[in-house]
């Protein structure tokens, strides 16, 4: 057995044991990418790092999708979507909080 059908049915046994919908595998298989890459690199999940690594995470597995069914899966947008929302709301918010904080310190310093 090849690389890519090992892949397919390791999916399949984690949404069989799970029980869970796929929409549900896809949102915590985002996070977790999200906070493995985050322990791995030791980059801020305000670093695009972290957020790239769920980025290149979930168009491998669309990838993996792809040759393992032969064509793209009606649910490959809906995936992508699922899969990247909130590592990208995540980023989002602590780049907008650090901007926050490190205007308020030039603001701090600036003042006589």
């Amino acid at each position: 057995m090849n690389p890519i059908e090992l892949y397919g049915r390791l999916i399949q046994w984690v949404g069989d044991g799970t029980g869970a919908p796929d929409t549900v595998l896809h949102i915590h298989a985002g996070m977790a990418v999200l906070f493995l890459a985050r322990v791995i690199t030791r980059r801020s999940l305000a670093t695009p790092i972290p957020l790239a690594c769920v980025y290149l995470a979930e168009a491998a597995n669309e990838i993996l999708d792809r040759v393992n069914h032969g064509q793209w899966m009606p649910d490959t947008l809906s995936d992508v979507l699922n899969t990247v929302f909130w590592p990208t709301v995540l980023f989002i918010g602590l780049r907008i909080r650090r901007a926050r904080l490190e205007h308020s310190v030039v603001e701090s310093e600036s003042r006589p």
